[in-house]
């Protein structure tokens, strides 16, 4: 199995010519029924060497953290940190390993910040944590630089988002609000879901690594806006929430999903689905069906996203036909 990128590598390379590469594009799409855009391709495992390599990493960075520690605790997450670099150096750079490398990629940040919070404290407030978030920015920044993992930029991304969103708590010390704080998580969110737009928009065939960089921007971005939006709808409440937020977290998720299917992305949906799913049992269980209210929430929603796989190209055909020719013009074709 060929990622996006390498095929394109191929063809830059004279291996195969573009004319070739469309008429199976084009013979694909009609025996799937869906252009090859709406399976929104991105690569993990291409073979189980991958998964092999990856548990194989996952073994080699533990002991490094065990050892790491062993001398000193803020070295377990520089170990692991200098561990993961050393071997993406070949997985990566030389074997260009998709799941390995994602590991990798996790397990650099992670230990960056295991180190950062262990030198600099977990205590200190937003003036700390915004400055460990600006140190593994820069240190992914560097990962990018090296190595343009796909996943990267939204690591990137994420960090950048922590550390802005940091720095505008700040003034408000140890009294830090749940509500301004994801008011700025949301907006963080909307920003890197536009800046996942412009990638998308740069490659709307998506046969390029940019699209699997926006993939997982989309990812990202989902959860952060997700998740304020129901909160602030109120339906974090558990079973205290009324029917009337139940209703309103189905009519978000709706809208969310008329979204998803235009811009041909399934990362809202997704990200939305436990909400909608306890508002739907919410619901239920107020219209008498409490026995059965996990049941017939797990039926609707298990037959909806079916029914919307199944018709996604249709569905998906029909609403960017009503759209105005701005939109039209930046998402994939229909």
């Amino acid at each position: 199995m060929y990622s996006q990128s390498e095929i394109q590598s191929a063809i830059d390379a004279g291996v195969i010519e573009t004319d070739t590469i469309a008429a199976l594009d084009k013979h694909v799409s009609e025996l799937r029924n869906a252009p090859i855009q709406d399976e929104e391709h991105f690569r993990l495992v291409t073979g189980f060497n991958d998964i092999f390599v990856a548990i194989a990493a996952i073994i080699m960075l533990f002991a490094a953290g065990g050892i790491g520690g062993a001398i000193d605790e803020a070295l377990a997450g520089f170990f692991v940190a200098a561990t993961a670099w050393g071997l993406a150096e070949y997985f990566t750079l030389k074997r260009r390993m998709a799941l390995p490398s994602i590991i990798l990629l996790l397990a650099f940040v992670g230990g960056i910040f295991a180190s950062a919070i262990v030198i600099l404290g977990d205590d200190g407030g937003a003036t700390y944590s915004a400055l460990a978030f600006a140190i593994i920015a820069l240190c992914t920044g560097l990962h990018w630089k090296r190595f343009q993992v796909p996943i990267t930029i939204a690591g990137l991304a994420a960090t950048i988002a922590a550390t802005i969103i940091s720095l505008f708590l700040i003034p408000f010390g140890n009294d830090i609000n749940y509500h301004i704080t994801l008011s700025l998580v949301l907006i963080a969110g909307l920003c890197i879901f536009a800046f996942a737009m412009w990638w998308d928009i740069s490659d709307k065939s998506r046969e390029t690594r940019r699209s699997d960089i926006a993939f997982w921007l989309h990812l990202l971005a989902a959860p952060m806006i997700a998740h304020p939006l129901f909160y602030f709808i109120g339906a974090t409440g558990g079973d205290e929430i009324s029917g009337l937020q139940a209703v309103s977290v189905v009519g978000t998720y709706i809208f969310m999903g008329i979204i998803a299917i235009v811009i041909d992305r399934r990362a809202l949906l997704v990200s939305a689905l436990a909400y909608v799913l306890i508002a739907l049992a919410i619901l239920f269980n107020q219209f008498g069906a409490i026995e059965l209210n996990v049941a017939l929430t797990a039926f609707v929603i298990g037959s909806a996203l079916l029914s919307l796989s199944a018709f996604w190209t249709p569905l998906r055909k029909k609403l960017v036909s009503n759209m105005p020719d701005i939109i039209k013009a930046n998402v994939p074709a229909t």
